[in-house]
């Protein structure tokens, strides 16, 4: 590793890559500490470590590549350090050396395993970047399309437009009575009436205001649009109203009114 009195270049670049076991870095430690021309080499081969570190993106190498460059130094090293060992001493005062080209060789070797790193991790994550990118822009795709098909319904000529609202109540069934108790004339129009079913009709009653029982004025059944009527039906004169009432009975007529009573109005009192 050393000759007389100074540390090979090649041993001083792989003390500034780490790659001397613990026992050979705390020599070249204690060493350049006190040897100004070993420093200043140190120094240089530091910084060309440095530059090349900066020179790439930063990425954690795959498990085990370290080790393996490692050992090929050390492997490769050895030679090497016979041969300094054998070489001329240098004096203590003798101007700094040239800076040697041996190690240049090591600082290649770790560029481009850095650099092999780097690329390979920086290939996996540009892949899933891509694969982001393309999930991305496929869901912008379904989702632009959805939109194009919206706005197609909104804007076509064709398309029907309709105001959706609650259905409304069907309007409630009504009937109208004009009566003259001296004649015995009675009308009655009615409206809005559901349909009767087979064998049923709907039947008028008057209600006497003495109290008597109910007198029937009449059946009918309602048209298509719920309209019904009685006109002048064979009913006893002079017979003073209380109420007039409707009920569904047998088509044929009854003799008394059968609950409910589907329509019912009373007489207003003269003078109301």
């Amino acid at each position: 590793m050393m000759d007389a009195q100074h540390i090979s270049p090649d041993d001083l670049a792989l003390y500034a890559l780490q790659a001397l076991s613990p026992e050979e870095m705390a020599a070249v430690r204690a060493h350049v500490s006190g040897c100004d021309v070993c420093r200043a080499e140190l120094a240089r081969a530091e910084g060309d470590l440095a530059m090349l570190a900066l020179s790439v993106d930063q990425q954690p190498l795959p498990a085990g590549a370290r080790e393996r460059f490692v050992q090929r130094i050390k492997s490769e090293s050895k030679a090497g350090a016979v041969e300094n060992r054998r070489a001329e001493p240098i004096a203590i005062d003798r101007a700094p050396r040239s800076r040697s080209t041996g190690w240049i060789g090591w600082l290649a070797a770790a560029a481009a395993l850095i650099v092999a790193a780097a690329l390979g991790f920086e290939v996996s994550s540009l892949k899933a970047r891509l694969q982001e990118s393309e999930s991305r822009m496929a869901a912008l795709q379904t989702s632009e399309s959805r939109e194009k098909q919206v706005a197609e319904v909104l804007t076509a000529p064709a398309a029907q437009k309709v105001v959706l609202t609650a259905p409304k109540t069907p309007p409630a069934p009504t009937g109208r009575v004009v009566y003259l108790a001296a004649r015995g004339g009675l009308i009655l129009q009615a409206s809005n009436l559901a349909p009767v079913p087979a064998g049923k009709a709907y039947e008028l009653w008057v209600i006497p205001a003495d109290g008597s029982a109910p007198i029937p004025a009449g059946v009918f059944k309602p048209d298509l649009a719920g309209n019904g009527s009685v006109v002048l039906p064979e009913i006893p004169q002079g017979v003073q109203a209380k109420a007039f009432g409707v009920t569904l009975e047998d088509a044929a007529g009854s003799k008394t009114p059968t609950a409910p009573i589907l329509l019912a109005g009373a007489v207003q009192a003269s003078g109301e």
